[in-house]
């Protein structure tokens, strides 16, 4: 790797939370990460790299189809946020002109009859999948059951960050809701519109990102001392970013950090983000170590979904269903 292509982000290494004279030494890194970026690249994470290379490889498959085969998996055609998202169908950065990406988003796949379903919670119910690609819907079902899995440990360090208990977000990682998304991004344009971006400047909605990308990079972190730095690829390990729930959580001490990806590369680029935001029902409200003698908490009480659904709302700007 040269020095061009040198992570500008603090690597931590996830073994640390099985040894118990790391644990320390992991708290530590972690809490500064998280107060300084909100961005980390996690290494030693226990998802090998036949596994990455496989999602990536299964999530070029998808983009390669026609037009008119992906259209018949539109999320429009999904009551849960579900399917293939064409290219410009997302707007992330008031004022700028549609991503230029596409997407197809993947859920926990919930039948009819689940209670959550039954019961009409936003972005809870069935997966639409591709009826025409042998093997790729058990690579997907296989990978989300992994990240879910992954996300638990990570919720475990970040508790250890903030002198809590391991398993302090336990319940909040019981039955979670979380997206598995695949992005396809264009070479960018000899000449974009005024602002066009593969994927406008902003924050994640959620708890955690766990990001997989490809050799291409693009993707940029906002630093307020040196503005916009790349955050390159970084082979077997993913970039770990704390979401919006989680600033609203530790009263905006840890961050969630504004970022955006530029392909100027010439070549297609494809990443995988799983985008982790916890139990529907969890309340959450200030953390009592997020506040300093006689603060008070910038933020009232709510739930994991009722901050998600807020969320969309913003992005979408129309409200999603209850």
């Amino acid at each position: 790797m040269s020095p061009q292509s040198a992570p500008s982000l603090p690597v931590i290494s996830l073994a640390l939370l099985d040894q118990p004279d790391g644990r320390d030494a992991l708290a530590q890194s972690f809490r500064k990460a998280c107060l300084e970026h909100g961005f980390i690249y996690l290494v030693d994470h226990g998802v090998d790299q036949m596994t990455l290379d496989s999602v990536l490889a299964q999530c070029r498959r998808l983009f390669d189809l026609p037009v008119s085969e992906k259209l018949r998996l539109d999320k429009a055609l999904s009551a849960c946020n579900r399917g293939y998202e064409p290219l410009r169908g997302q707007v992330l950065e008031p004022g700028a002109p549609p991503d230029l990406k596409e997407g197809y988003y993947i859920g926990a796949d919930l039948p009819p009859d689940d209670a959550r379903v039954r019961a009409g919670l936003f972005n809870h119910g069935p997966n639409i999948w591709p009826d025409d690609l042998p093997g790729w819907r058990e690579v997907m079902e296989r990978y989300f059951d992994q990240m879910t899995k992954l996300s638990a440990r990570v919720m475990q360090a970040l508790a250890l960050s903030l002198d809590l208990a391991d398993d302090y977000f336990a319940s909040f990682c019981d039955e979670p809701m979380a997206t598995l998304r695949l992005l396809h991004y264009p070479p960018q344009p000899a000449n974009p519109a005024p602002g066009e971006k593969g994927c406008g400047a902003h924050t994640d909605f959620g708890a955690l990102t766990l990001l997989l990308q490809d050799e291409v990079g693009g993707l940029q972190v906002f630093d307020a001392a040196c503005g916009w730095m790349d955050a390159p690829p970084l082979k077997g390990a993913f970039i770990v970013n704390l979401g919006d729930l989680i600033a609203r959580w530790t009263n905006d001490q840890y961050r969630s950090t504004l970022h955006r990806v530029i392909n100027a590369s010439g070549r297609e680029r494809y990443s995988v983000p799983f985008f982790f935001t916890g139990r529907a029902d969890h309340v959450v409200s200030c953390l009592a170590p997020c506040l300093d003698a006689g603060a008070a908490p910038k933020y009232p009480p709510t739930t994991a979904l009722g901050h998600l659904r807020e969320m969309y709302q913003r992005t979408y700007q129309a409200a999603p269903a209850p």
